[in-house]
């Protein structure tokens, strides 16, 4: 999510909302924020709502204004991916 954080402008202007999503709680994700410097919204999944739409762990899901996935990466994000992906949607 740091990463993210370090390329928000960059999303931002291919009109990208950037969200942190995790089963964590929410004073758990007040805390990481503040101490990493976070401002995008983070969301507390506790009970594992978005986690059953959203399987996989540590997945990067690049969702249009539509609803539908457009892009999936594993692990840790490649922001140059991430916004190539975001360039293609733009057309």
């Amino acid at each position: 999510m740091v990463a993210f954080q370090r390329d928000l402008a960059r999303f931002e202007k291919l009109n990208a909302q950037v969200l942190g999503v995790s089963p964590d709680s929410l004073k758990t994700h007040e805390d990481f924020a503040r101490d990493n410097a976070i401002r995008f919204p983070l969301i507390a999944d506790e009970k594992g709502t978005l986690s059953k739409l959203y399987p996989g762990g540590r997945v990067t899901y690049l969702i249009d204004r539509e609803g539908t996935v457009r892009f999936i990466a594993n692990g840790v994000p490649d922001t140059k991916a991430l916004l190539k992906e975001l360039k293609k949607l733009e057309k």
